[in-house]
């Protein structure tokens, strides 16, 4: 791998050996490691998908018992049907991502790679998975003392994560390297920094920081108003109101030790997850305010606020998508609000890539900006 530390990167600038931080050198070199680790991701799902094909146990998309189940796009469905597709997709990603190694393809061969490289990186990300990242994100530290405790009842961590679930965790993660594979293939065949996207003495599209601002200001209220349907209906069912569900449906909830209280701890993460997004747009959202004590009056690196909210506006779109799927009308209340959960990924995933636009600031490979 070349030293990014004196070598002329991508964009025609000379960046000085000053300008990067020797602890950061690691992150420098995601461009060419996402592009191995998606060709990896895909041999070894790939053989995989050729087994299950082949008539191997662990299929992970057929029907099994509701309480393993996952709400997958893709389940239910026959081995025999979807595993040879899978597996064809995966060998077609490892003859994509060699071609994005080599930086190889141009013209229709580029766009082909491209076309392939972003339809991947959606599918795996956003169509195929379900709720179950937000789900697991959501209960974390529940989760976190469960591991050392056990869980409460008859059940067991593996009621928990199971392998349908597992599995689509797996192609999330596959997902986001086609993501950031294609996203690089893409930035050096266009002559642009692969790190930042700047191309050399090409003024960017977005350089104002007050368009950036209201820009970014439009997206989080988009997102805050898309977080309100969900709130409201769990906090009406746990005070007895029966919005958007049957009262038969309420009484089994108020059967159901807990299940009221868990709504309405959903209903308060998220109204406190619309609160923190504000910080996108805020002062506070750039230097630690007075009530981090430990930290106050520090400027706060972009990634700081990048990196989570980014994940969170990723792991909400697939949750949102399964809501669709499973909508009725009769009984809106319980996965019509989930559905704005897209809405509501979208709009975050907006407002945090103008917070970083706004504030990446000078890049420390191609020296642009």
């Amino acid at each position: 791998m070349p030293n990014t530390v004196t070598e002329t990167p991508p964009g025609g600038a000379t960046s000085p050996p000053a300008a990067v931080d020797r602890h950061r050198r690691w992150w420098s070199g995601w461009p060419d490691r996402s592009v191995y680790l998606a060709v990896v991701w895909s041999a070894l799902y790939g053989a995989a998908s050729l087994y299950w094909a082949l008539g191997g146990d662990g299929y992970p998309f057929e029907r099994v018992h509701e309480d393993r189940s996952s709400g997958s796009i893709l389940e239910p469905s026959r081995a025999e049907a979807v595993a040879p597709v899978l597996a064809l997709f995966c060998a077609l990603g490892v003859v994509a991502g060699v071609l994005m190694l080599k930086n190889l393809g141009t013209g229709r061969v580029r766009k082909a790679l491209l076309a392939y490289g972003w339809v991947a990186g959606v599918a795996l990300t956003l169509l195929i998975p379900d709720y179950s990242l937000l789900g697991l994100l959501a209960f974390s530290p529940v989760l976190l003392v469960f591991v050392f405790t056990g869980v409460p009842g008859p059940q067991d961590m593996g009621d928990i994560m199971y392998w349908h679930r597992g599995n689509l965790m797996i192609v999330f993660i596959g997902g986001l390297l086609w993501v950031a594979a294609t996203l690089a293939y893409q930035r050096r065949t266009s002559g642009q920094c692969v790190y930042c996207g700047r191309a050399p003495h090409a003024p960017g599209r977005w350089t104002d920081a007050v368009r950036l601002r209201t820009w970014g200001r439009r997206a989080v209220w988009l997102a805050v108003l898309s977080t309100l349907p969900y709130d409201i209906t769990r906090i009406a069912w746990y005070f007895g109101w029966p919005l958007g569900i049957t009262d038969e449906f309420l009484k089994e909830m108020q059967d159901t030790p807990h299940m009221l209280e868990i709504g309405l701890a959903l209903g308060v993460v998220s109204t406190l997850g619309s609160l923190l997004m504000h910080g996108l747009i805020a002062r506070w959202g750039e230097v630690w305010p007075r009530w981090v004590w430990w930290k106050k009056g520090r400027t706060i690196h972009p990634a700081t606020a990048v990196v989570p909210a980014g994940f969170v506006a990723v792991v909400l779109i697939p949750g949102g998508l399964m809501a669709v799927r499973g909508f009725e009308l009769s009984s809106w209340g319980e996965t019509g609000p989930a559905i704005l959960w897209a809405v509501w990924g979208v709009a975050l995933g907006a407002a945090t890539y103008l917070y970083y636009l706004r504030r990446r600031g000078v890049c420390r490979m191609c020296a642009q900006g």
